[in-house]
């Protein structure tokens, strides 16, 4: 059983760019489609690389801080955190030679510490339409400049 979800888009803009809005977790609630996303938490890195943590402020039903460690990382291509449960989410970007990249973002809950428990809930298709949000407010934050 393949225990992910991705989606794909064309967005307007070079992957150095869209890589830069990635990397910076005070822009995550910006982007976020799934409504979770609060905030960023104060003491964050500015700038997020291979090892770093950040914490975000979410609601989903409560109120609740999660803390996330950046587990994949290749400039300008790919990042990658998962909290503490495991679940990972992932961001490649592969440019195109008109200015254009393809952004895929995917929800990998195999390496959680319970992925057959994730397996009997909605959360892996709620995501998967979260991400297609995500995606669309991302083509639209670079459609807008």
């Amino acid at each position: 059983m393949t225990r992910q979800v991705s989606v794909s888009r064309t967005v307007p803009a070079p992957a150095s760019e869209i890589f830069a809005l990635l990397t910076d977790p005070a822009q995550h609630p910006i982007l976020d489609g799934s409504g979770t996303v609060r905030a960023a938490r104060e003491g964050n890195p500015a700038t997020l690389e291979l090892g770093s943590r950040f914490a975000m402020d979410m609601k989903l039903g409560a109120r609740y801080r999660i803390t996330n460690t950046v587990v994949e990382y290749e400039q300008d291509r790919l990042i990658a955190w998962r909290h503490f449960y495991g679940h990972r989410w992932r961001w490649e970007l592969s440019p195109h030679e008109d200015g254009t990249t393809e952004v895929t973002e995917t929800f990998d809950w195999a390496p959680s510490l319970v992925p057959f428990l994730m397996d009997r809930t909605p959360i892996p298709r709620r995501n998967k339409a979260a991400i297609a949000k995500t995606l669309e407010r991302l083509v639209g934050h670079f459609a807008a400049q």
